[in-house]
């Protein structure tokens, strides 16, 4: 064992995480708020949405750490995880499945959000996109979903309550720091992402927020009945 600490994630997974949380709690403090307060309900709901777009793109050329491919698992992880023969840095097996199911269901939440409607105070900005039916559909869904969102999110601090308290292993100070004692592990750290990459993945959440909130999704509208003239 040694003193020696990896970078284990890098600054714009670090501000992803942070950001996130802050704009969840938002939403979730703001629908609770209800009325004028809706509308911050949206805006959170839309930094989510921008959040996830930039987190799938990090996903893909990111850094090494934040790549799906460096940390979805596989049968056979899993099972070394469970067993405790799985050695590695970043998100452990069971970790990963908890990010991924997070990842989606807020996705989920973000996409219905946008087509929500309460006949009070809150319409999402895609509504005039899909019939009466189908915003109803998506809003009972947006609602119903958020119950499980509080027990995802729930599962999640109690995991990395047991984490640290338990197990000695400290998931929240990375989460911050970016790095880890490196233990008897011969890693090399983050790899990867760099400013084009992230420049890249920036623009193309922002662009999917523009898009959104601009209303260039929406339908054309219809032309206008013309008149008999008479």
């Amino acid at each position: 064992m040694t003193d020696r600490a990896v970078r284990v994630w890098d600054l714009p997974t670090r501000l992803f995480h942070w950001l996130l949380v802050l704009a969840v709690t938002g939403a979730l403090v703001t629908v609770k708020l209800g009325g004028t307060w809706m509308q911050w309900h949206e805006r959170c709901g839309m930094a989510v949405l921008g959040l996830l777009a930039f987190r799938l793109c990090w996903g893909l050329f990111g850094a090494s750490t934040a790549r799906f491919q460096h940390f979805v698992p596989s049968p056979r992880t899993l099972c070394d995880h469970v067993r405790g023969r799985w050695r590695g840095i970043g998100h452990n097996p069971l970790g990963a499945l908890s990010v991924l199911a997070m990842l989606v269901l807020l996705g989920f939440q973000a996409v219905t959000g946008l087509f929500a409607f309460d006949d009070i105070a809150f319409s999402g900005p895609l509504r005039p996109a899909v019939s009466s039916a189908a915003s109803d559909r998506l809003s009972g869904w947006h609602r119903l979903t958020e119950w499980w969102l509080y027990g995802l999110l729930a599962l999640h601090v109690l995991a990395v309550l047991f984490y640290t308290l338990v197990k000695k292993d400290n998931l929240v100070a990375p989460m911050i720091t970016g790095r880890k004692p490196a233990g008897d592990l011969a890693h090399e750290g983050v790899r990867g992402g760099g400013a084009v990459a992230f420049a890249i993945a920036l623009a193309i959440a922002a662009a999917m927020v523009w898009a959104v909130a601009s209303g260039v999704l929406l339908p054309p509208p219809l032309p206008p009945t013309p008149s008999l003239g008479w």
